[in-house]
């Protein structure tokens, strides 16, 4: 046992001093001997070397070789050590053996077995598997060295584990230790030989305890350390960090095959938190962002950046007239835009009216197409200047239509009722900001699903206006999965954003209800990105099923905290965790206490700037 110290004898300024001679001190000795040397700065208050550690400081560090390894390594095997959420450092030396050196020795050994072979045969006793086992591996090792498929190298495997007090270092050594054995690797600590130990895994080079084993070029690829994969691109945002290897995950949508993501997540696990995030940093990169939101949670976020608010109920001054019809493309025919709308417009109807029977699905749409006519609207003509319909007339040409009894008793509570502001008004909406929101938080639940068709068909017809980079983010969308036709409107989004340079957000809690949709699976499928956080048990086996999760990423999700889970990125997937800067966390948070407590503040200052 050696015990060490960085502390050292120095002859200060005052010893001179006052002293016999009291010579005179310049500044520059002074200075000279008040300085520190790089050594006393990196260097740990002591250091105490025992047969088993070493004590560094205030941390314990225990030094392991490899000493034997089974017959066959499998790929990765090293790949959970590496991944281990420990403090340890690893040394890998590697040192090539002459070939034909080496089948001199071979030459000797199989000559060896076979002598031994022979001998049992001989005196006729069984024949013993591993001595038949050690001479056909051998053999063909022998047979691949000479035909230069195989090299054969000195491995040496070096482990220190680092803890904090004898307890915590006896728990990561006892978890590598059963990982390992678990697959017959065995490790070995070197006892007296902890201080050889420790420099031999210090980045110093230089094997001081030469514990190797010989192994040829193929299990030696097993041990290939760098597995922890990334999610690092040269451009895009900062989504998080990786969970494995604290390493960032760096991406950009708009370089996968199409631009769409898909966000799973139980209450309070951070899902909107997570989108916020990326909509501020997808903001920096001049791409336009449009939400939908159902919560009010995106409104303080639209007055930081100088974005749009709409809120969209019974009560408000923002309208969208479901009429509309947007410019014809370049590439388009005003035909095609019509027959489109009018289509949108029939499951609008649907979900209002709470679902037409044929009949009614046939009067419904040959009345739209008088109603467009009462303008002059047709598929021949330039309806680009013409003030389109409003829902009244639409009504005032059903009532003049055999059969529509039913669809006009249904209808009148949105034309004449408590409902009548809510779409039979022009539209005064303009979304010419780089951040628009659109509330439904103070619309009925009853026409929830309609208000969130009405609004993403107004923001459809927008897209199609002017090709631009654009992101489309529809919060809690389950809702817009409770309906076929919102539904598939949702769906058509997905699958046609590309051709418009639209990425498209989908962000749901309720599991169940968006994958029981017929359309959920396929809009799953059809998002590039998909970011699952912490799940609740009831929900875990349904997406263990449509992501093909292993157990363990199905108990990760259940165990993560608040903002952690899995970021998958084409056929890529990394564990992730989200993190954003004070800054940040201050715009888009919702924690209810931070909420309350910059709301006061921002009180104080308005009080305070008005008494001035």
């Amino acid at each position: 046992m050696g015990l060490f110290s960085s502390n050292k004898k120095t002859t200060s300024p005052s010893s001179f001093i006052g002293g016999a001679k009291n010579l005179p001190v310049l500044p520059e000795e002074a200075y000279s001997w008040a300085t520190m040397e790089l050594s006393d700065n990196i260097a740990p208050s002591a250091i105490e070397i025992t047969p088993k550690s070493i004590h560094i400081g205030d941390k314990i560090v225990r030094t392991f070789f490899v000493i034997s390894y089974p017959r066959y390594l499998n790929d990765n095997w090293f790949t959970p050590i590496i991944n281990l959420d420990k403090i340890f450092d690893v040394a890998i030396y590697i040192t090539p053996i002459e070939t034909s050196e080496l089948l001199k020795q071979f030459q000797k050994k199989i000559a060896e077995v076979e002598s031994q072979i022979m001998v049992r045969q001989q005196k006729g006793l069984v024949r013993d598997p591993m001595l038949d086992t050690a001479y056909q591996d051998l053999e063909e090792l022998r047979d691949n060295l000479t035909q230069a498929q195989e090299k054969m190298f000195s491995v040496g495997l070096y482990i220190s584990i680092y803890g904090e007090n004898d307890t915590d270092l006896f728990r990561a050594e006892s978890e590598i230790r059963s990982i390992l054995e678990s697959k017959l690797i065995y490790l070995k600590p070197t006892l007296f030989q902890q201080e050889d130990g420790f420099k031999s895994v210090s980045p110093l080079g230089k094997d001081t305890i030469s514990v190797t084993q010989k192994l040829n070029s193929e299990p030696l690829s097993s041990l290939f350390p760098f597995v922890s994969f990334d999610l690092t691109s040269e451009t895009g945002i900062l989504y998080g960090v990786n969970r494995h290897n604290s390493s960032l995950v760096i991406f950009d949508r708009f370089s996968l095959e199409n631009y769409n993501s898909i966000i799973f997540a139980k209450s309070g696990a951070g899902k909107s938190y997570a989108t916020k995030l990326e909509i501020i940093r997808t903001l920096m990169f001049d791409t336009d962002v449009i939400v939908i939101d159902p919560e009010r949670e995106y409104e303080y976020l639209a007055e930081a950046v100088g974005g749009r608010y709409f809120n969209i109920s019974l009560s408000s001054d923002h309208h969208i007239n479901p009429f509309d019809l947007p410019k014809p493309r370049e590439d388009e025919a005003p035909a095609d835009v019509l027959r489109s709308n009018i289509i949108n417009l029939v499951g609008l109807f649907r979900i209002m009216l709470g679902g037409l029977t044929p009949e009614e699905d046939s009067i419904i749409d040959r009345a739209i197409t008088e109603t467009y006519s009462l303008k002059d609207i047709s598929a021949d003509s330039d309806f680009t200047s013409i003030e389109p319909p409003l829902l009244s007339d639409f009504e005032m040409v059903l009532g003049g239509m055999e059969g529509s009894e039913s669809i006009l008793q249904r209808l009148s509570k949105y034309t004449k009722g408590s409902w009548s502001n809510f779409i039979n008004q022009p539209t005064n909406v303009d979304i010419n900001k780089k951040f628009v929101v659109f509330s439904v938080r103070d619309m009925e639940d009853d026409l929830k699903p309609a208000a969130m068709y009405i609004v993403t068909h107004f923001i459809w017809n927008a897209i199609r206006k002017e090709l631009k980079k654009r992101l489309l983010v529809v919060d809690e969308a389950w809702w817009m999965m409770k309906s076929d036709d919102t539904a598939s409107f949702l769906y058509s989004i997905a699958k046609r954003g590309r051709k418009y340079f639209l990425g498209l957000c989908t962000i749901t809690q309720d599991v169940g209800d968006f994958m029981k949709s017929p359309y959920g699976v396929p809009i799953v499928t059809n998002s590039s990105i998909q970011i699952l956080l912490k799940q609740s048990p009831s929900t875990i086996d349904v997406l263990q099923k449509t992501f093909n999760l292993t157990d363990e990423e199905k108990y990760l999700l259940l165990e993560s905290g608040v903002g952690e889970g899995i970021f998958f990125a084409g056929l890529k997937h990394v564990a992730i965790k989200i993190i954003a800067s004070y800054t940040e966390d201050q715009i888009i948070t919702s924690d209810p206490s931070q909420v309350l407590s910059i709301k006061r503040a921002k009180q104080e200052f308005r009080e305070s700037q008005g008494a001035l």
